[in-house]
């Protein structure tokens, strides 16, 4: 793995440093679909972290990279959303590569190999 691919639903701009490169799709271009978001990511050995369930059940059929990081905690405040991102990205980044899918809930982290 070689870095993280925020999705458009996530903001990119952290208030911490993850060990690897973020990338936002917003640089893929406007609108980009689930299938560029998905060819990019593969080719290009990348993490996507998303709130949308697409790609969560798109890695359920899928063998090899792209990861997908599914952040299932609802609508918070940004704030509060940088905070709680930063208190579980320790963990997430163990989790990753070794497990294809990572459910991010606010009490819970669930990781699929």
């Amino acid at each position: 793995m070689k870095g993280f691919l925020f999705d458009e639903n996530v903001p990119c701009k952290l208030t911490f440093t993850p060990s690897l490169p973020v990338e936002s799709t917003a640089a893929l271009g406007i609108s980009v679909s689930d299938t560029i978001v998905w060819q990019h990511a593969k080719e290009h050995r990348l993490a996507i972290i998303s709130k949308d369930t697409d790609f969560s059940n798109r890695i359920m059929l899928s063998s090899s990279p792209p990861w997908v990081v599914h952040l299932r905690i609802g609508n918070i405040r940004k704030r509060e959303f940088h905070r709680f991102l930063e208190s579980v990205w320790p963990q997430i980044e163990r989790l990753l590569p070794a497990h294809k899918l990572i459910n991010v809930y606010l009490d819970r982290i669930e990781a699929v190999q």
